[in-house]
């Protein structure tokens, strides 16, 4: 009997499974540059954790304002700048749909929403089809790519194309890793439902569910409950399924985490000595956020060695920097251990990620992206953070565009190509630590004067402030650059990267500040003129007046002999700052 349920077939050069914030990276950078790319993605809004379904804060290298200038930039600061321009009544629903309208904005681009990835069909040793179930319209989606990218965070097309993967703790032994369990397990990190809370000018009454759990000591709570001073924005440590099966418990799990998070929300309203009284919930994530579950093993597996030697390889394509922050496999049960639900590992801020970590070791054309890269356990823990994703993602997408482009496999990009392909990331503003952007020749011979300051540093191209070193010009609303050449040059494009306050936490949705510091660093270039002298005197080419972004392309396309770009106004300081300043031919 043939099937009610129609099929739809799709055929596109990269299929990414997974639209949190790494499959939703993955597919921009692809399709910016030129290829033609389909996004599945099983929920019906972008962004995975990040979203208003589970609302994690997006942590990673600058960890959490504690390590200054670390915070990644590429497409992640490009939305999040976004949102402080655009959002800043800090609505979570808001910004599922900047995330959704930046993915509509790209014309090689396909959306499906609503769509899960059940199975795969393999051709040799490459994925040939994915198929995904469309819960709203009731329809089959095959997809037939090139090249496959799994985003999905637990892996899903491992187990369909019999890709490489692990799921659990090594040995210490396996990769003589000094945090890791004596002995092998299957044992991750669970899994966790938020809470948001709001105040009000009045008494909240709130009476516990019959079905949730009743808490009445703090012992009962991972560490006595110390978190509860705050209570706004949930507990990470409310978390279950490290113990179990991380995937096939799921359900089971957030059954559970409801209960317990009523149960500590009751225990906040009567034991917080009226702190609490004006206090109410306003939201309660029914979806989990995930930790981990399987991960893909590509060509290198990245260690905790590697992470405390700060990943210096030569294939670099991303970065981390978030502590080893190894949770309990019994996570909110830990406190019946007299266990701490997480102990923090040091690792180093930053250290690189290998590019050979991100493609399949037997399927020839899957990469992966998120928290399914092939690491340890004990990696995972650093390298899970959703900024580190977005590192990873972008890298990802990059190389994948690279693959389509020059026919080849990824194993064959990381082989050939990996020094065009780093500065292609920072070309597109990614941060490459130890690695310096290479600049076209009229960028290099061109002559710099500017009306106050050095302006060596805007070509130097490290575009970011390191340790101490800003690495930029320093100036004023109404100063100028101009950079002259001997004879007329054919120019292609101009490029400025502004300062968007790296050394500064970037606010967070969840953090709920007042709207005068919601909005683009002050300190932010918001309007430019660039002119340029093509021998008949000076005409403005591109002028901009609302800008909010830190990466800003000025469209040339011309022959001129002389280039001038004069600072117009900021966000509200009267100081300026730029990182980089240069043509490309």
């Amino acid at each position: 009997m043939s099937s009610p349920f129609p099929t739809i077939e799709h055929r596109t050069e990269i299929c990414v499974i997974g639209g949190g914030l790494a499959g939703l990276l993955t597919a921009l950078s692809a399709a910016r540059l030129g290829a033609r790319v389909l996004l599945m993605q099983e929920r019906p809004m972008l962004g995975g954790n990040a979203s208003s379904e589970c609302r994690v804060p997006i942590s990673g290298a600058e960890r959490n304002g504690q390590i200054k200038n670390m915070r990644e930039t590429g497409i992640l600061e490009e939305l999040r700048l976004d949102n402080l321009r655009h959002n800043r009544q800090q609505s979570f629903s808001v910004w599922d749909t900047l995330l959704y309208q930046k993915a509509l904005a790209e014309p090689n681009l396909e959306l499906l929403l609503n769509c899960t990835c059940f199975d795969a069909t393999m051709d040799g040793p490459c994925i040939a089809t994915a198929l995904g179930w469309q819960m709203t319209t009731q329809e089959r989606h095959r997809v037939q790519a090139d090249l496959f990218v799994d985003c999905s965070g637990d892996a899903v097309l491992a187990p369909l194309t019999g890709a490489a993967h692990r799921i659990g703790r090594e040995s210490r032994a396996e990769f003589d890793e000094s945090i890791a369990p004596e002995r092998a397990d299957r044992h991750t990190m669970g899994m966790t439902c938020l809470f948001e809370a709001r105040e009000w000018d009045t008494p909240q009454p709130f009476e516990l569910p019959s079905w949730a759990h009743r808490y009445e000591s703090a012992d009962e709570l991972p560490y006595g409950g110390r978190d509860l001073r705050s209570f706004e924005s949930g507990y990470w440590w409310v978390e279950l399924g490290g113990d179990g099966d991380s995937i096939r418990d799921t359900e089971r799990c957030r059954q559970e985490l409801l209960r317990i998070v009523y149960g500590v929300w009751g225990y906040i309203k009567a034991h917080s000595d009226g702190r609490a009284d004006n206090w109410a919930l306003d939201w309660v994530g029914f979806l989990p956020g995930k930790r981990e579950s399987r991960r893909y093993v590509g060509d290198h597996i990245l260690t905790q060695n590697d992470i405390e030697a700060e990943g210096r390889f030569t294939d670099l394509v991303a970065y981390g920097g978030w502590t080893m922050d190894d949770h309990h496999p019994a996570g909110f049960g830990a406190a019946r251990l007299a266990a701490p639900a997480t102990v923090f590992h040091p690792a180093p801020s930053p250290y690189g990620i290998p590019y050979r970590s991100l493609y399949s070791r037997n399927v020839e054309n899957l990469m992966f992206a998120g928290r399914d890269i092939s690491v340890t356990h004990a990696a995972l823990s650093s390298t899970r953070v959703m900024g580190t994703c977005c590192s990873i993602g972008q890298a990802v997408g990059t190389a994948a565009a690279f693959a389509i482009r020059h026919g080849k496999s990824p194993r064959q990009v990381g082989e050939s190509l990996i020094g065009e392909l780093q500065q292609c990331l920072l070309w597109q503003d990614c941060y490459l630590p130890w690695m310096t952007q290479a600049l076209s020749e009229p960028a290099r011979t061109a002559r710099y004067r500017a009306t106050r300051g050095d302006v060596a540093p805007l070509r130097d191209g490290i575009n970011r402030p390191v340790g101490n070193d800003q690495h930029a010009w320093e100036g004023a609303v109404g100063d100028g650059i101009e950079l002259s050449w001997d004879a007329p040059r054919q120019l292609g494009a101009l490029t400025l990267i502004a300062d968007s306050a790296l050394d500064r936490r970037l606010w967070r949705i969840y953090e709920r500040i007042s709207l005068d510091r919601f909005a683009p660093p002050a300190r932010l270039l918001r309007g430019v003129t660039v002119a340029v002298d093509d021998g008949s005197g000076w005409r403005t080419v591109h002028a901009e007046s609302d800008n909010h972004q830190r990466l800003i392309r000025a469209p040339l396309d011309v022959c001129a002999r002389r280039v001038r770009v004069t600072l117009d106004a900021t966000w509200g300081s009267e100081q300026a700052r730029l990182y980089a300043l240069y043509v490309d031919a």
